[in-house]
């Protein structure tokens, strides 16, 4: 059985950055990432892929609406080869996933890649072809997040999709319904827009970007209006079925049932933490020995489904009725409210050093 100072285990920016600074500090350090790459979700099949997707179409719309201001005429339609676009993306993802290789051998961290699950408090199984115990005095837990959905939904990867799937399809969707009106959904929905897709966007609050400042949500709104995009706010997802190639969406709105029709459903609803098979309690880690303070729906859900005493702070547009329903165990309008009643909080369980 290998020992080491410090096991990482997620390599993801926090996980392999964790990795490298306890190498510095002269650690015998190891790192163990469930995927056959290292980066995590950000590198892989979030920020990184997503910005790329958005640099190719950007020079699209560029070539579309200001060529001919700089003097660049264009004769005939411009021609996308959407496959060809899908591969520089994936390229990008690999020199940077290559990077991340580079920076642990130099750091001298030895790497596993497998599904790491605690034995005991200082041993863990790595699930692989062939499985390893590993022993450490220390372990950073840096698993990160997946893509959440609604009870109700059933996420089939080919139709009804998660934003993993939107970043590698084979296909421009002709109409792409977007469940979510949060950074995610849109970043996608702008790609595929630029692209020619139809896009219409499912979101639940009152405005979109609805954990940021009302201002933000609303200016963006105008942009992306004069875009061509369709927004349904203030509106509840109530049915996602399928249908063949066809994808139907039903909600509730203020002015009454709305139901969509399109090739692809994007749903975008937030990420959840990914703590299953860690076997946390062979650790003697509980999740409930902290507290999570949220704003958001989907974080609230995300702490509550892991056990976390959850407090949420209403600072966007919500009812708090939003946040009180998906379990948040105390709910204050401001974070000054917060700060006022922590100290009487404290008095009443002994949180974590």
């Amino acid at each position: 059985m290998k020992n080491y100072d410090v096991i990482v285990i997620g390599a993801g920016p926090g996980g392999y950055v964790a990795a490298i600074r306890c190498a510095q500090l002269g650690k015998k350090t190891a790192i163990v990432e469930k995927y056959n790459t290292l980066g995590g979700t950000c590198l892989n099949v979030g920020c990184i892929p997503s910005k790329a997707l958005l640099d190719s179409t950007h020079l699209l719309e560029d070539a579309h609406k200001h060529a001919s201001s700089h003097g660049i005429e264009i004769n005939g339609n411009i021609m996308v080869d959407f496959a060809k676009m899908v591969e520089r993306k994936q390229a990008v993802v690999d020199q940077n996933t290559q990077g991340i290789n580079f920076l642990m051998k130099k750091n001298n961290i030895e790497v596993f890649h497998g599904k790491a699950s605690f034995t005991s408090p200082c041993e863990i199984q790595v699930q692989a072809a062939e499985n390893e115990t590993l022993s450490a005095t220390h372990f950073i837990i840096a698993t990160g997040s997946k893509p959440s959905t609604l009870p109700f939904i059933t996420l089939d990867k080919e139709r009804v999709i998660t934003s993993t799937e939107a970043l590698s399809l084979h296909e421009v969707p002709k109409h792409l319904i977007v469940i979510g009106g949060g950074v995610i959904g849109l970043e996608l929905g702008q790609v595929y827009l630029r692209l020619g897709a139809q896009v219409s966007v499912v979101e639940y609050a009152p405005s979109i970007l609805p954990t940021m400042d009302i201002s933000i949500g609303k200016e963006l709104s105008k942009v992306l209006k004069k875009q061509g995009f369709e927004f349904y706010t203030d509106s509840k997802v109530k049915e996602v079925s399928r249908k063949g190639d066809t994808v139907m969406v039903k909600a509730d709105s203020p002015k009454g049932e709305i139901v969509l029709e399109g090739d692809y459903c994007l749903v975008a609803t937030g990420r959840r933490p990914y703590t299953e098979g860690l076997g946390l309690e062979k650790a003697g880690v509980s999740a409930a020995e902290a507290f999570v303070v949220e704003n958001a729906p989907m974080g609230v859900r995300a702490a509550v489904a892991a056990g976390i005493f959850t407090i949420a702070v209403n600072t966007g547009l919500l009812p708090d009725s939003a946040l009180a329903d998906e379990g948040a165990h105390l709910v204050f309008d401001s974070m000054q409210e917060l700060s006022e009643a922590l100290p009487i909080l404290r008095t009443h369980w002994t949180l974590p050093v």
